[in-house]
C-alpha cells in the first residue's frame, strides 16, 4: 500500500509535461530533467519492492491494567526467509504509534522485542499489527507492510483500597427486625412473647400451645447492605477530561472496596445501570471491566432521577464535579441509610445538607485519607 508518496506522484505527473515542453520548444535540458525524474520514480518503486518474510507472534502482559500502570507489548519475530538486517517498525497502540527496533535476524532465527504500551487513558486499546515502512532515500515511494495479528489491552480505572461503607444499620443474621426487607431476606431469629401490635401471621402456634403463652417469631433482615455508586456523566458538567477520569477512578475505588468485602454493589450513571453485583468472587473484576467503557455522553434524564427508581436502603455514594447539585442529592436522602458525596476538584467548600456527608477529592492517592476523615468507616 502507499507506493508513491505525494512528492512521487507529483514528479511522475510533471515529468511527461516537462519532457513535452522541452521537445516542443527545442530545449534539451527540460527533457533531460524529465527523464531523470521518471528514472528516479521508477528506481524508488523498485527500492520498495523487497518484502522481508517475517512471522510475528504478539503477547500483551498483563492483558488488563489500571490507568497509568505499566503494560508491555512483546513481539516474537522470526525470519521465514533470508536473513534480515536491522529494521525499525511501527506498532499501533490505539491512536498512537510506538517505534519498535527489530534486530538483525539470520534465516530462521527468532528474536524477542518488548516495548512499553501507553496506558494513560481508559479503554480497550487495539495493539498492532506491526507495520514495516520501507521508503527510498528521496521519499518518492513508500510501501507499508503489516505483520502479525493484532491484540488488545484493557486499561481500566485506577483504584485505591477503601474499606466498605456501612449503611448505618446492622444487617445480617443477627441484625434488627425489618418489615421492609426484600422478599427472601427475612429469616427466623428467635421466639418471644406476644405484645400488642404484633402481626398474627407471625404467631408460632405449636410453641404457644406447649407453653400456654402466645409466642411469635422474631424475624431479622438477613440481607447485606447495598452500596449504590452514582457517577455524574453528563458532558455539560465536566469541563476538564482529567477531572472525569479522576471521578471514574474514585467511583471504581468505592465500588471495588465494597465488592471485595462481599457486599452487593450497583453502579449507575444518568444513562442507567453500569454494573450490579450481589457480592462474591469476580465482582471486582466485573465492576472494573464495566467502568472501563464509561464515557461522558448525553443523558436522557438527570442523574438523580435514575437513583429514585432503584431499591431503597444501603448506602449512596455520589461522585460529582465540584459544582455538585447537593439539593437534588439531598432530596433522595430518605431512601438510603447513608448518603456521601465525593466532589472532584471543587472550587471551594460548601455547606453539606442535613444527613449528607460531603468530601472533596483533589487526587486519587488522597482519597483513602479523605475517606477515613469522613468517618465513613466506624
Amino acid at each position: 500500500m502507499n507506493v508513491l508518496t505525494p512528492l512521487g506522484r507529483g514528479m511522475a505527473a510533471a515529468s511527461p509535461v516537462l519532457y513535452a515542453a522541452g521537445w516542443w520548444l527545442g530545449y534539451p535540458e527540460p527533457a533531460a530533467f524529465a527523464v531523470a525524474g521518471l528514472v528516479a520514480v521508477l528506481a524508488a518503486v523498485l527500492w520498495t519492492l523487497p518484502r522481508p518474510r517475517l512471522e510475528v507472534r504478539r503477547e500483551i502482559t498483563p492483558a488488563k491494567v489500571g490507568r497509568g500502570e505499566p503494560a508491555t507489548g512483546v513481539l516474537h519475530v522470526t525470519s521465514a526467509g533470508r536473513g534480515v538486517r536491522g529494521l525499525t517498525a511501527r506498532d499501533a497502540a490505539g491512536s498512537a504509534d510506538v517505534a519498535v527496533d527489530v534486530p538483525r535476524l539470520r534465516a530462521g532465527a527468532t528474536r524477542t522485542v518488548s516495548y512499553a504500551l501507553p496506558t494513560d487513558r481508559r479503554g480497550r486499546i487495539a495493539v498492532g499489527p506491526l507495520r514495516l515502512v520501507r521508503a527510498d532515500p528521496l521519499r518518492l515511494a513508500r510501501r507499508v507492510r503489516e505483520y502479525g495479528a493484532p491484540g488488545s489491552l484493557l486499561v481500566r480505572p485506577r483504584t485505591v483500597v477503601l474499606p466498605p461503607l456501612p449503611s448505618g444499620r446492622a444487617h445480617h443474621l443477627e441484625g434488627p427486625t425489618s418489615d421492609r426487607s426484600p422478599a427472601g431476606t427475612a429469616t427466623f431469629h428467635a421466639l418471644r412473647e406476644y405484645v400488642v401490635g404484633d402481626e398474627l401471621r407471625h404467631v408460632h402456634w405449636k410453641s404457644s400451645a406447649r407453653t400456654g403463652t402466645l409466642m411469635v417469631r422474631q424475624l431479622v433482615d438477613a440481607s447485606l447492605p447495598t452500596t449504590t455508586v452514582v457517577l455524574e456523566a453528563r458532558p455539560d458538567r465536566w469541563a476538564d477530561p482529567d477531572d472525569f477520569e479522576l471521578a471514574v477512578d474514585a467511583a471504581a475505588s468505592v465500588a471495588a472496596g465494597a465488592a471485595a468485602a462481599g457486599f452487593p454493589v450497583r453502579v449507575l450513571t444518568g444513562n442507567g445501570p453500569v454494573a450490579e453485583t450481589r457480592g462474591g468472587p469476580g465482582d471486582v473484576e466485573e465492576i472494573l471491566d464495566r467502568l472501563t467503557g464509561v464515557a461522558v455522553r448525553e443523558c436522557p434524564q438527570p442523574t438523580m432521577d435514575v437513583v429514585r427508581r432503584v431499591r431503597a436502603g444501603g448506602a449512596l455514594v455520589a461522585v460529582t464535579p465540584g459544582d455538585a447539585e447537593l439539593g437534588r442529592i439531598a432530596a433522595v436522602r430518605g431512601r438510603f441509610d447513608r448518603v456521601v458525596v465525593l466532589r472532584v476538584r471543587p472550587p471551594g467548600p460548601v455547606p453539606a445538607p442535613p444527613g449528607v456527608r460531603v468530601a472533596d477529592v483533589a487526587a486519587l492517592d488522597d482519597l483513602p485519607e479523605t475517606w477515613r476523615r469522613l468517618g465513613a468507616v466506624r
